[in-house]
């Protein structure tokens, strides 16, 4: 006996509010509605002003129906005229707002069920709702079912009388034919036929038995299960009750340490409201940056007088350098416009602004798992239909989605600026991983890609895999303006059931020429949920330090993981920009996927004991928040295309002079991009077929010159997949335009560009490359 799921009422605020874009014709299609969520009904307008004179249109979740469509649309109806095509902004967002709906509508309809007698849900002919059961419509249903259930025993027992009835007559009649003591091959037919009606009887006993023991089972076990269901409710809406007022009480008790933090700090000032006007203003910001319950803040920011950093100068640490620095980090654009030359503001070429559309294939486990019939494990491809069509080499050029942040920093005349831009940087590269879920193609060895925007952007940017098992890229970027760019990235997975972990390991510097700063950090751990039933969806987690290594500066960055039962900003990044004394001059805020803002501090102090393990939370007084980076809109096509940026779409567009190597040119990922999966699959299979021959050679060789010249022979090809060829020679692959060394910074093993590459397309030379496609 299956009952609905319906949600659980929890305690939530009397309303819920926002922006949520409502279908409302073909001409027009998605036009953004104020929607508010107040007492069971969901009403919109078309500005927030209209709330107070005209309503758009109200519909009653008592009596709703509410449906997902995809990632982001869902649909609510009453079953009537009315019915509202909708649409968030992302899948948190709408989320948010199925949570919000079901809550409301299940409060609703037990309010409803409540307040109406229970003897009008049922015709006269039914039992009233038994009391004590909640009187709500799940018990109605429920009693309903017993009701049918009982009817449907009555109707097995009349038929069990019919049975018992005319099988005794049968019975009967047999006997009276056993009588007449027939012989032969008729006496025979007629004890069979006898045994069977009697088996016959008694089964027919046994099933109405067995209805008639479930159907008291299930009255008396059902009333047992609802007093139990509601009592679990109950202890759960006192717990979110309790659990919302403790997280009342500690915002409360937050602002006020926050209040007496800033009247302490402001002790030595001639202005008196200072302190409150702190106060009054930090309650807004607390509720956008610094709210979550799941995690408690390092640090707290409120905001500065205006008029601090000139009365408070000699108090702060700040002179007039500092304020001439942040008077250029305004008018930095306007400076990058001045310095540009003419012919960099119009491209040499046109770049494509789309690729073919994705096609429309479900995903069969079947399709993929009859492919893999009668082939060895290592010898089974992964479909394209988990991919996108660019590689990893082309994913690691999308960091340079952002490239002016960096032509920025070049400009800088101070260090701590210099990285303000340098860590908006490094959270900029993350921007592109919200809706990408699709998996880029694994390079082969000696893969190659070319990223040449040096008249548009005045950057060149080289990738190529140097390793394939354990699989890592290096990738070397030189600009024109006064920076390079080098990283080797090398990804290590763990499959924790639910989710992905990617954790991508090895260090991104940066080096800056005209102040010969060099700046290194580390990527945070991307998490891809839902891998086994559900929406895929991606977050980013874990800190990132940026360290200058040449004067010691430092930034550290925390990417906060998401949590459903946050009520802070999702994807929030915040970070500390601090000298090699350890003092903070700058404070980052934002989040990884929409904008990044800087805010100086002018003053710092050490609070009193906050936090769930007593420690000591630093209170920074800071000027007004500016804005550092901002992601740029995604492309009208974005959701039939993979979800490209701007940039990504021109990556995989074909150009001449490439090396042959150019992940360009690799026949599977322009198959997949056009459309034609299936012939990707078996060009993909070919590709990593060949990528295996030629391991084996070079594995052949190495092992030929190990050996003496009396056993110098080949290495039969069968016996290369033996479990003894384990102990062979590791593969003695050497990159071409790579060499590898131990960095002096970080002491790790990496690639570092040798040169050559740039030189020989513009010869046109390119016969030391392999042929790999």
């Amino acid at each position: 006996m299956s009952e609905p799921k319906t949600p659980t009422p929890t305690p939530a605020g009397d309303t819920y509010k926002g922006w949520v874009f409502k279908w409302t014709n073909y001409i027009k299609g998605y036009q953004r509605r104020w929607f508010v969520l107040s007492n069971g009904l969901l009403s919109y307008y078309r500005t927030q002003a209209e709330m107070g004179h005209t309503c758009r249109g109200t519909i009653n979740l008592a009596t709703a129906n509410i449906t997902v469509d995809d990632a982001c649309n869902f649909v609510i109806s009453n079953g009537g005229a009315q019915t509202y095509h909708l649409k968030a902004s992302c899948e948190v967002e709408r989320q948010r707002w199925i949570t919000a709906l079901e809550l409301a509508k299940a409060k609703a309809a037990r309010m409803q069920a409540e307040s109406d007698d229970s003897g009008d849900d049922f015709p006269p002919s039914s039992a009233p709702v038994a009391p004590g059961q909640g009187g709500g419509s799940h018990n109605s249903e429920v009693q309903s079912a017993l009701r049918t259930l009982g009817s449907k025993v009555e109707d097995l027992s009349t038929c069990n009388d019919l049975i018992s009835k005319h099988g005794s007559a049968l019975q009967r009649s047999l006997s009276e034919l056993d009588s007449l003591r027939l012989t032969g091959e008729a006496g025979e037919k007629i004890r069979q036929v006898t045994e069977r009606a009697t088996l016959f009887r008694i089964t027919s006993n046994a099933m109405i038995n067995a209805c008639r023991d479930f159907l008291a089972l299930a009255q008396g076990h059902s009333k047992r299960w609802q007093k139990a269901l509601q009592a679990e409710r109950e202890q759960r809406v006192r717990l979110e009750e309790t659990l919302e007022q403790l997280a009342k009480q500690h915002n409360h008790l937050e602002r006020a340490f926050r209040g007496a933090a800033q009247s302490n700090a402001s002790a030595d000032s001639k202005s008196a409201a200072g302190p409150g006007k702190g106060e009054a203003s930090d309650e807004d910001d607390d509720n956008e940056f610094f709210d979550a319950m799941e995690e408690a803040p390092e640090f707290i920011t409120v905001p500065a007088d205006p008029q601090f950093h000139k009365s408070s100068s000699n108090v702060s640490g700040f002179n007039t350098e500092m304020c001439s620095d942040d008077q250029s980090l305004n008018e930095e654009p306007l400076a990058m416009n001045q310095e540009s030359p003419s012919q960099e503001l119009v491209p040499l070429k046109k770049r494509r602004t789309r690729i073919p559309d994705k096609p429309n294939y479900s995903l069969n486990l079947w399709s993929i798992m009859k492919n893999c019939i009668g082939k060895e494990l290592s010898k089974i491809p992964m479909p394209v239909n988990f991919n996108e069509p660019i590689s990893m080499l082309q994913r690691l050029s999308e960091d340079l989605e952002y490239h002016e942040l960096l032509d920025k920093a070049a400009k800088c005349q101070s260090s701590l600026e210099q990285m303000c831009y340098v860590a908006a940087f490094s959270v900029s590269s993350y921007s592109t991983t919200v809706y990408r879920t699709g998996k880029p193609f694994n390079p082969l060895l000696g893969e190659t890609y070319e990223l040449d925007r040096r008249r548009e952007s005045g950057y060149r940017s080289l990738c190529e895999q140097v390793s394939h098992h354990p699989p890592a890229a290096a990738h070397h970027v030189i600009s024109d303006r006064g920076w390079t760019l080098r990283q080797e990235i090398t990804v290590a997975s763990k499959f924790r059931g639910k989710y992905l972990s990617i954790m991508p390991l090895g260090t991104i510097h940066a080096i800056f020429e005209k102040s010969n700063n060099h700046y290194t950090w580390k990527k945070v751990t991307t998490t891809v949920h839902n891998i086994i039933v559900g929406k895929l969806w991606i977050d980013q987690s874990g800190e990132i330090d940026v360290v200058n290594h040449t004067t010691g500066d430092r930034c550290h960055l925390k990417f906060a993981p998401y949590s459903y039962f946050s009520r802070d900003v999702a994807r929030k990044v915040t970070g500390v920009v601090m000298d090699k004394d350890g003092k903070a001059h700058y404070v980052l805020s934002g989040t990884w996927d929409e904008k990044m803002e800087f805010s100086r501090v002018m003053q710092s102090s050490r609070g009193g004991e906050n936090g769930t393990e007593g420690k000591q939370k630093t209170v920074y007084q800071t000027l007004k928040a500016r804005e550092v980076w901002r992601r740029n809109p995604l492309p009208e096509s974005a959701e039939t295309t993979y979800y490209f940026t701007a940039l990504a779409l021109t990556l995989n567009e074909f150009e001449e002079g490439v090396a042959p190597t150019d992940s360009r040119r690799r026949p599977d990922q322009r198959l997949m991009e056009e459309g034609r999966w299936d012939e990707a699959n078996a060009e993909k299979q070919r590709l990593e077929e060949k990528q295996r021959i030629a391991r084996r050679e070079r594995e052949r060789e190495a092992a030929n010159q190990r050996t003496s010249s009396q056993s110098e022979e080949a290495v039969d090809e069968d016996s290369l997949t033996d479990p003894s060829l384990k102990n062979a020679p590791h593969d003695s692959y050497q990159a071409l335009w790579f060499e590898g060394c131990k960095d002096e910074i970080t002491g790790e093993q990496v690639h570092i560009y040798k040169g050559g590459y740039w030189e020989a397309k513009e010869r046109g030379s390119w016969e030391c490359c392999p042929d790999i496609f």
